[in-house]
């Protein structure tokens, strides 16, 4: 037995879920009038809001409304008359007309009251590209001044910390410093020399391949001594750093922010700045030279192997070229770069921590800026002090 479906339109749907709501404009008369009938419920809902955008035209303010057909009213409806009519007139409808039972009555009356007090809303603000584009610019510098303001603050504060701890060693944190240095220099120390190493021996290999065309090959020793003396160690030493001490001192102490561990300290009456910010910095400072001296030395041993088994020149010539043509003050140049650096990187890196919110989305967005910002102002100052030594003749 084969069954057929019948599917009915949307306004016979809406039609048979009771009486059908009717909204009819009479012209005839003088002056107009609104014949409002049937069932104004959210079952006819569709069907009103299609006669509603059929009377086009707005409505007269001296057209007269007749309720006289309507059956049953409910929120959907009430809202849809005031909406045509207006909430004023509706209030005035509401107590002045005898044909609406007094349910119906007290509804459009509680409606149009709060459609009344409701503020009206407001057009959409039409935007174009040059407006976002120009928006997101001064986002962008409002949120920079801030982080410097805040950067240049807390720089302040870690400085006057560490000037009163200088003479109150009750308040040094040895054990902690050293568990800091550990963490931050030794462990850091596989990944550093095999980094540069490598570079090291690119840089040679490079080097060499660019000079053998002007019969120059001899000063690959020059290029690898001077570029890591001076810039290449402290540098990627410095983005290491950034990448892995400024991010984990971020994660540490967001994370006691998120658990209140350090509103817990300072229930104890103890200093934040004491117990987490100072041992960091105090670590950094230790462990950034003595990691930048092992990129050096890592850098220039890359360099000897690649002069070695493509130029043959021995570990003896190498070391040999190295005493004649590079000065010490070039290792001094570069190695004076690396206290300024980890001071920088340690501040950030702490800084972003105690921003953190409370939440792990917090903690993960602050890391990502912590690593960020140190490595912005990691390039930065050293492009500063690569045109200071310049100008100085250095």
């Amino acid at each position: 037995m084969a069954i057929r479906e019948r599917r009915l339109s949307p306004a016979a749907a809406d039609s048979t879920a009771g009486n059908a709501a009717t909204l009819e404009l009479d012209q005839t008369s003088t002056p107009p009038q609104l014949n409002v009938g049937g069932d104004w419920t959210l079952a006819n809902y569709r069907s009103l809001q299609r006669q509603i955008a059929a009377l086009r035209a707005p409505l007269a303010a001296t057209a007269r409304i007749s309720f006289s057909r309507l059956s049953a009213l409910d929120t959907a409806g009430a809202a849809l008359l005031t909406d045509l009519i207006g909430a004023q007139r509706t209030l005035q409808l509401a107590q002045t007309e005898d044909g609406l039972p007094p349910a119906s009555q007290s509804l459009l009356t509680t409606v149009a009251q709060a459609l009344a007090q409701s503020p009206p809303t407001a057009p959409p603000v039409k935007h174009s590209w040059a407006s976002d584009v120009l928006e997101r610019i001064g986002a962008a510098m409002l949120n920079l001044r801030a982080n410097i303001i805040a950067l240049l603050g807390f720089t302040g504060l870690t400085l006057q910390t560490l000037a009163g701890s200088v003479l109150r060693p009750s308040r040094w944190r040895l054990t902690a410093v050293v568990a800091q240095i550990e963490q931050t220099g030794l462990d850091a120390v596989p990944i550093v020399a095999l980094l540069t190493f490598m570079v090291g021996a690119v840089i040679a290999f490079l080097g060499a391949t660019v000079l053998a065309n002007f019969g120059a090959s001899i000063y690959t020793v020059d290029l690898v001594a001077f570029s890591f003396l001076r810039e290449f160690a402290v540098l990627l030493t410095a983005i290491l750093m950034a990448g892995r001490t400024a991010s984990a001192f971020t994660a540490q102490i967001g994370s006691m922010k998120a658990n209140e561990e350090i509103d817990a300290i300072r229930a104890l009456g103890l200093d934040p700045m004491t117990l987490l910010v100072l041992p960091r910095v105090l670590a950094l400072l230790v462990a950034m030279p003595a990691l930048t001296f092992i990129a050096m030395m890592s850098g220039m041993l890359g360099g000897a192997m690649v002069c070695a088994l493509t130029l043959d020149i021995s570990p003896t010539m190498f070391l040999t070229l190295l005493q004649q043509d590079v000065g010490i003050r070039h290792f001094i140049l570069g190695i004076a770069k690396a206290p300024l650096f980890a001071f920088v990187i340690a501040l950030i890196g702490c800084l972003e921590g105690f921003k953190v919110s409370g939440s792990a989305q917090s903690v993960g967005e602050h890391t990502t800026s912590s690593v960020v910002q140190s490595i912005f102002l990691v390039i930065l100052i050293d492009a500063l002090a690569a045109l200071f030594y310049m100008e100085m003749g250095w």
